[in-house]
């Protein structure tokens, strides 16, 4: 007589691993192993999958998470114990999100510090594939959206703040508001210190600073180039304004402040002083 042995497939229930997870939280793979009581890496797959799970996108994916238990912050990340998870999932999807939804691109240290993980080999992966877009900025490296439209305008704000970071003045590059109150405060200035200021801003702008500056003042190059010859000289007394009997006095007036000529019995004679 022959006898047959049944073996029975072991039965493990991802009930186990959901009890877990909302236990600690966060586990690694091994802790997930041992709660099921196996070995087998696909038996903990395979009940994982049962779930709604997530891998974290720091230390390589080694840890576990239930998206239950993960309160994403407005950017969709969450950390527990040094451990980050991503409502995107991966760190490839985690960067490509980021740099696509980014006003103004990201470079790699910016998208490091934004994930707190290092992020320049999935960068580099993401512009294998060619679902991002990267252009040299101000000298550094910036990853950019792929969709035409919105790359432009990650450009244009990023060269707004290479501008800014540089202090220089360029009307293709500054907002509306910020450029009427530097023509107001220029306003303010006398002659000798438009000048100078003038002087100083097409410094800032490099090469071809004067036309640039004088377009966005309203002031001749000539006058322009003539502040910027004489910082660079140092030849500058700070007691001075102009000489005595010098400048247009009345038609400066007329021009800067016109309310100051009410009632002047001298309005509109513009005669030189000198």
């Amino acid at each position: 007589m022959v006898t047959y042995t049944i073996m029975r497939t072991a039965e493990f229930n991802a009930r186990e691993l959901e009890i877990l997870l909302e236990r600690k939280r966060v586990c690694t793979f091994s802790e997930l192993a041992e709660a099921l009581g196996t070995k087998s890496r696909m038996t903990v797959f395979r009940k994982l999958a049962e779930l709604p799970y997530l891998t974290s996108y720091s230390h390589r994916g080694k840890y576990y998470t239930l998206r239950a238990t993960c309160r994403f912050d407005t950017s969709g990340l969450w950390s527990h114990r040094g451990v980050w998870f991503s409502t995107y999932g991966t760190l490839l999807e985690t960067s490509r999100r980021f740099v696509e939804r980014a006003p103004a691109g990201y470079s790699a240290q910016e998208l490091d510090n934004a994930l707190h993980v290092e992020t320049r080999q999935t960068l580099l992966a993401l512009l294998h594939r060619q679902v991002i877009e990267r252009e040299r900025i101000g000298g550094v490296f910036i990853y950019l959206a792929l969709e035409p439209a919105e790359r432009q305008r990650q450009v244009i704000a990023r060269a707004k703040i290479a501008q800014v970071a540089v202090g220089g003045v360029s009307e293709e590059v500054l907002a509306h508001e910020v450029k009427a109150g530097i023509i107001l405060f220029f306003g303010l200035l006398d002659e000798r210190q438009r000048r100078l200021f003038a002087g100083l801003e097409a410094l800032k702008v490099g090469r071809g600073g004067d036309a640039r500056v004088a377009t966005l003042l309203g002031v001749d190059p000539h006058t322009v180039a003539k502040g910027r010859i004489e910082l660079l000289g140092g030849d500058i007394d700070p007691t001075r304004v102009r000489k005595t009997g010098g400048g247009r006095v009345a038609a400066e007036k007329k021009r800067w402040n016109p309310s100051q000529d009410r009632g002047d019995p001298q309005r509109g004679g513009g005669g030189r002083s000198d």
